[in-house]
């Protein structure tokens, strides 16, 4: 499994769900015990307390023997359980929890795009705020809440709907283009995974979290810079700062996005690994839960990068 990626798939509960279970002991193994031996202070031969003496089978009859027959060949006759049958993780299931908390961001979002202006500013705050606690408590919460993750990919929605509804507003058609771009991404980078073309190697995680931890440390001087009015952009040193004319801001979307996208592969490799090892479905939930939280980022940088071009023009 992808490790070093989302930090979702990398918690110890969905890893540990994904582990093969312990190899049953082998025969023999307790090798140094006597044949027949008796346990210490047992008379040799003696029945233990409970048990029925040699011929001497409690409860049975002929009878039983027959009804067994019929069952085991009724068992035969009847197709092999599947996955979901057996109560495991599936792709179909990853797929329709996904499709739910997708429909949830959807949702959300409607809201804050139909409401007055002054009530959609404050439910994308409270989406933003909210979003980030349930992303905290889903990530760490020992089994997936169904309920909570929903609530998480609504409050994104909000989030999302009003970030869409101020940047569309100052750059007609941004919105569309976001979407349009997101579902984009996200169809090559399953087309390559599934073709095998891409894969989360050792050497590729490591160039990502090189990249990955150079972006964090980025975003973070860019934000404070921001808060103190060190830099009166309104992206801070994405647009103040230029390289041969370029905002600093198209290179660092493009690294963004491209993180993004590794990042949906190291996802797709981690439900891969757990639908392999049989997951409980319930961690179906979890992985739909990572897909959104990769998606949202996803969608977040595209728009941006989008308006710091549009805004370049």
């Amino acid at each position: 499994m992808a490790l070093g990626g989302n930090p979702i798939f990398n918690g110890k509960n969905f890893r540990g769900a994904t582990q093969a279970p312990p190899a049953p002991q082998a025969y023999g193994q307790g090798y140094g015990q006597n044949y027949g031996q008796a346990p210490y202070g047992q008379n040799y031969g003696q029945p233990q307390y409970g048990q029925n003496h040699y011929g001497q089978q409690a409860g049975w009859n002929p009878g039983q023997q027959a009804m067994s027959s019929e069952q085991l060949q009724d068992l035969y006759n009847r197709p092999a359980a599947g996955p979901a049958d057996a109560g495991r993780m599936t792709f179909d299931d990853v797929i329709m929890k996904t499709a739910a908390c997708l429909a949830a961001v959807i949702a959300g979002a409607a809201v804050t795009l139909v409401v007055a202006q002054g009530l959609a500013s404050m439910l994308m705050l409270v989406g933003a705020l909210g979003g980030f606690v349930l992303a905290l408590v889903n990530t760490f919460k020992k089994q997936p809440s169904p309920a909570l993750i929903l609530a998480y990919a609504a409050l994104e929605g909000l989030f999302l709907g009003g970030l869409t509804r101020i940047l569309d507003g100052m750059f007609p058609g941004v919105g569309l283009q976001a979407v349009i771009g997101t579902l984009s991404v996200f169809a090559v980078t399953l087309v390559l995974f599934k073709s095998g073309k891409v894969r989360a190697t050792p050497r590729a995680m490591r160039f990502f979290m090189i990249a990955l931890i150079g972006y964090a440390v980025f975003a973070l001087i860019n934000m404070v810079m921001m808060w103190t009015g060190a830099v009166q952009s309104p992206f801070g040193l994405r647009t103040s700062v230029e390289i041969f004319g370029i905002p600093l801001g198209v290179f660092i979307g493009l690294l963004a996005i491209g993180l993004a996208a590794f990042s949906l592969i190291m996802d797709f490799t981690s439900i891969e690994a757990g639908v392999r090892a049989g997951a409980p479905q319930r961690f179906s939930w979890t992985a739909a839960f990572g897909l959104t939280v990769t998606l949202v980022w996803l969608y977040v940088e595209i728009i941006r990068l989008l308006a710091i071009l549009r805004g370049d023009d």
